[in-house]
């Protein structure tokens, strides 16, 4: 089977000096209009961003939940290397959306969104020019009045649709609610191009967040849910599912927590993907030792269990993390979303997001202060992005009662990167659940492609590897049926596409 190397842009290399000080410029003056996630009890939860390129000029265009206002389309309109700027894009008024992701369901060359609601959810299907139309009916989604706060979806075998998980929080139609009052959840697989048949998953625990990932690298991916025990109260726990049949792993660690968000990524080096959770007060971030997973140490410096600035002691409460490497230094980065739920008197009112900047010695140490992103808002969703397409990754960040913040990465001297972007044909156009490995003369870095985890919002488009001062490298791709690609130069500064 032919690979073939499409390089589409290249920049000059870059010189990198030990120890770049990350550094953020706030650009949301770029917006046409603030956007802030609002609302009562349910919109405590969720206020997601998805990122994607609906108009297809290769700069990534936002999706912003609203909660009771309404949801915004953002279409993006930054000069290369520029200050971030967005025109208002053309949306129907969509309320009571937490979150959404970004995903080709008809593998039609153009994003589509699976929206999440405190209401019935949706599946809009992209025209192209940034253009959506409702497909829910279409395409025999089943809905109902359920409060919706997670995603996550694959391609199963010989299946022209992706299997669909939409995640629930609690039953609003329980009268007994909220606590003990979980609602179930459910997997949607399809049958040709609808979707024909429903597994739910029962007893729920509040799941706050999903993912499906191969995270043993053996071409079985399986179902990690997060779970919020502060409504379960007792007897639930994290969870993991084998998709085929679906099936609970009865050899899980159970561990308990008020699971907000999920963020996978290989770290260690060995192309395993660890995952980090965020929770209320410890986030936990979980090694991958092949058949199993265990808590890291505290000395990583990943547990960012309280505020770093400030004078209030409190417990934080974490909610979307995102791996990303941030001065292009070839370590990957973690940005942590923080704030209160409401007012909850336990728990810390003013919780900077955190910034955590990995070192040379694999430990982590924060950096959000000094770089100007330890805002103190009730922040919720987030996406780490590259939006003016100057290789260093931006940030968009999701608050409740609070403008959404944007956030232009402006680090001087970074390291180079390559960006890498799998296409193969029609199912599963941009390659879910494949991984790509970069190596250098530092050695290879792993990333999986994958829908889901986050908080409320996922991202879809090229994968971003920082390089460091390594002038060239070497990629290749083990596409989703495991058939392992050759190795290929990559262009250094670019974005290469690679075509199965």
């Amino acid at each position: 089977m032919k690979r073939v190397l499409l390089c589409l842009i290249a920049f000059p290399a870059n010189a990198f000096p030990a120890g770049a000080e990350p550094l953020f410029v706030d650009d949301a003056a770029g917006l046409p209009h603030s956007q802030i996630y609002a609302g009562g009890w349910e919109h405590f939860v969720g206020g997601g961003v998805a990122v994607l390129d609906c108009n297809g000029d290769r700069r990534p265009d936002l999706f912003a939940a609203g909660g009771e206002n309404p949801a915004a389309l953002f279409v993006n309109a930054s000069d290369k290397g520029g200050a971030l700027r967005f025109d208002a894009g053309a949306l129907a008024d969509l309320r009571h959306v937490t979150g959404a992701y970004p995903l080709d369901i008809d593998s039609d060359g153009q994003m589509d969104l699976a929206v999440l609601r405190a209401g019935p959810n949706l599946l809009l299907r992209g025209l192209g020019d940034c253009r959506f139309e409702d497909a829910t009916a279409e395409w025999g989604l089943p809905t109902r009045d359920d409060w919706t706060t997670s995603f996550t979806a694959t391609w199963e075998k010989g299946q022209a649709f992706p299997t669909l998980f939409f995640g629930n929080y609690v039953d609003r139609q329980n009268p007994d609610g909220p606590f003990m009052a979980c609602d179930y959840s459910a997997l949607f697989r399809p049958k040709g191009r609808v979707y024909a048949e429903t597994e739910t998953i029962s007893p729920g625990y509040c799941t706050l967040s999903a993912l499906i990932s191969d995270w043993q690298r053996k071409g079985t991916p399986e179902l990690r849910l997060s779970n919020d025990r502060h409504y379960y109260v007792r007897g639930g726990y994290e969870q993991m599912f084998r998709l085929n049949p679906l099936a609970e792993r009865a050899d899980w660690e159970h561990v308990s927590l008020w699971g907000m968000g999920i963020a996978s990524r290989d770290i260690t080096g060995d192309g395993l993907p660890e995952v980090m959770m965020t929770s209320m007060g410890d986030q936990l971030l979980q090694i991958n030792k092949g058949d199993h997973f265990e808590d890291a140490p505290y000395s990583l410096g990943t547990f960012a269990q309280r505020p770093f600035i400030g004078d209030d002691g409190r417990p934080s409460t974490g909610w979307h993390p995102e791996f990303g490497d941030i001065d292009n230094d070839g370590r990957d980065d973690l940005f942590i979303s923080k704030g209160n739920v409401d007012q909850m008197p336990g728990l810390a009112s003013h919780d900077p997001n955190n910034l955590l900047m990995q070192g040379a010695d694999g430990k982590f140490h924060e950096a959000a202060d000094k770089a100007g992103m330890a805002t103190r808002e009730r922040s919720r969703g987030a996406a780490l992005a590259d939006l003016n397409g100057d290789g260093r990754l931006d940030l968009v960040v999701m608050n409740r009662r609070a403008p959404m913040e944007l956030l232009r990465n402006a680090t001087v001297q970074t390291g180079n990167w390559a960006e890498i972007e799998p296409v193969q044909t029609a199912p599963n156009l941009h390659a879910v659940g494949a991984w790509v490995e970069v190596k250098t003369a530092a050695g290879v870095k792993s990333q999986e492609i994958t829908v889901g985890g986050g908080h409320a919002g996922g991202k879809a488009g090229p994968l971003h590897f920082g390089l460091g001062s390594e002038t060239s490298a070497q990629v290749r791709v083990i596409w989703p049926d495991g058939t392992a690609g050759d190795w290929q130069p990559v262009t250094v500064n670019g974005l290469t596409e690679i075509r199965r």
